[in-house]
């Protein structure tokens, strides 16, 4: 027995090239989770692209941000329930469905003749792609072996990273050259594929049914997407009385979702007192929500408002929303290695960035000139990428004991859930100020500065929240 686990070390310890693990028996499976990301990835800054050719052909100007909020609550609530689904069905049934259930949203999207139909399309593509990311990254520890796994993780960043540069190009490929519909069906055609693959398949599923699975938080997830459903709802037409109305019913459902998650006991989706900026975990959480409301606008807005404004092609804006992930990517790479004394520095210095790529949206985006644009695009997505692995990193080291699972599982979670209430926030701004009736480029920089002005709130709770998860927290950290 000795002689095995020290064989395993040995083997877990040696070091795995990238010729060894391409030319293994496992590229077929780092193909197909490769393949799942992708789809996953790129369909956001494709449709970011896309979104002025939709608006010009079937309207809709005033669901704009939806777009964004029902992708991000399809990607919620897949997300939430996929290690459920693995658990009891294993992988390979769930991923095939995941993959279908994105191509059939593609599908209607691409024949939407309203917004209002296409938002559906989006909706489920938020499910399958949700899903498909999530069951991904549950393949790559299920099916590699140990010693593969780093080198798996490797591709599929690097994948993520290609695929920043290009979704816009495919997206403004169809736009500039055919339709954006074909756009949708190029993913839908690519989905299909995916799910017979799954399905033809021949090994064995990584994980198999449990009889004991955690009940589905069915009753909590719908609390969460009708709070975000109801605060997009109130900017479809702004007025005092539905607008107030109809946030507040949001808040009071996202306040029942937390109290019901409190309850919940072993089974909570959140950590305990999630957004308590008085404990470490509390900061951070409330440090990515608000975060991640405040930098939603130059995604869900940007393009739209760009084109308007600078009449540049969709491919080029399409391309400054790019520069954002391409900036995270980049910079995440640069800094992994770096220990964890500079843990707090790093995340300071991250934040500040973004903080700082808000007012610089606010001054380019109605002022110009564009590349000054695609420079804060970058400094946004290069000041989470110089965050995000220390801000995980610190989180979990502050997390209690018996929390670790599920503050790993609420930070992706946190963040999704940002995006979707910041677009639909930002939509209620946007539509506020005139968004429906703008028809110059005056017009839409009027709307540009009142967007990115009411982010600037967000950034600095957010502030607040990193200066309190950067602090040395006797006891907890050695830090």
């Amino acid at each position: 027995m000795a002689d095995m686990v020290s064989d395993t070390e040995k083997d877990t310890e040696t070091f795995v090239s990238w010729r060894e693990f391409l030319g293994s028996p496992y590229a077929a499976s780092l193909a197909l989770v490769c393949l799942a990301v992708w789809l996953h990835a790129a369909d956001s800054l494709i449709v970011a692209t896309m979104l002025p050719a939709i608006v010009a052909e079937i309207g809709g100007v005033a669901l704009v941000g939806w777009s964004v909020s029902l992708y991000e609550i399809g990607s919620i609530v897949a997300g939430a329930a996929s290690a459920l689904l693995t658990l009891r069905f294993g992988l390979r049934t769930p991923m095939c469905m995941a993959a279908a259930l994105f191509g059939f949203g593609c599908i209607l999207s691409a024949v939407s003749p309203t917004m209002p139909w296409l938002l559906v399309g989006r909706a489920l593509q938020g499910l399958g792609g949700g899903g498909l990311m999530a069951m991904g990254f549950v393949a790559v520890g299920q099916v590699f072996p140990r010693r593969y796994i780093a080198r798996a993780m490797a591709a599929v960043s690097i994948l993520w990273g290609v695929s920043a540069f290009a979704g816009p190009l495919v997206g403004g490929f169809f736009v500039e050259y055919a339709t954006w519909r074909w756009g949708f069906a190029f993913f839908a055609g690519q989905a299909f594929a995916l799910a017979l693959w799954i399905v033809l398949r021949r090994d064995a599923d990584a994980t198999r049914p449990a009889a004991d699975a955690t009940e589905f938080p069915a009753r909590r997830l719908s609390l969460l997407c009708l709070a975000v459903v109801l605060v997009a709802f109130g900017g479809v037409e702004v007025s005092i009385l539905r607008t107030v109305s109809s946030v507040a019913a949001g808040l009071v459902c996202l306040i029942g979702f937390l109290w019901l998650d409190r309850r919940a006991g072993d089974s909570q989706l959140l950590p305990r007192r999630p957004f308590d900026p008085w404990r470490p975990v509390g900061a951070s959480l409330l440090m990515i929500l608000t975060m991640s409301m405040a930098t939603i606008p130059i995604t869900a807005f940007g393009p739209l408002l760009v084109t308007v404004i600078h009449g540049v092609s969709a491919l080029t804006a399409g391309y400054i929303v790019a520069c954002s992930s391409i900036g995270w990517a980049v910079m995440a790479v640069l800094v992994s290695g770096l220990p964890e004394r500079f843990d707090r520095l790093m995340i300071a210095l991250g934040m500040a960035i973004v903080a700082l790529s808000i007012l610089g949206f606010l001054y380019a985006v109605p002022g110009g000139p564009v590349w000054l644009i695609v420079v804060f695009a970058a400094m946004e997505g290069g000041g989470f990428g110089m965050a995000w692995t220390f801000i995980l990193r610190r989180t979990i080291a502050l997390a209690d004991a018996d929390e670790v699972q599920r503050v790993s599982g609420a930070i992706p979670t946190i963040q999704r859930l940002g995006y979707a209430f910041g677009a639909a926030y930002v939509g209620i701004v946007a539509n506020a100020v005139g968004l429906l009736s703008m028809e110059t480029a005056a017009d839409a920089a009027k709307v540009a500065r009142w967007v990115f002005v009411s982010c600037v709130p967000f950034a600095a709770i957010g502030l607040i929240a990193m200066s309190a998860l950067v602090r040395d927290w006797k006891g907890k950290s050695q830090q």
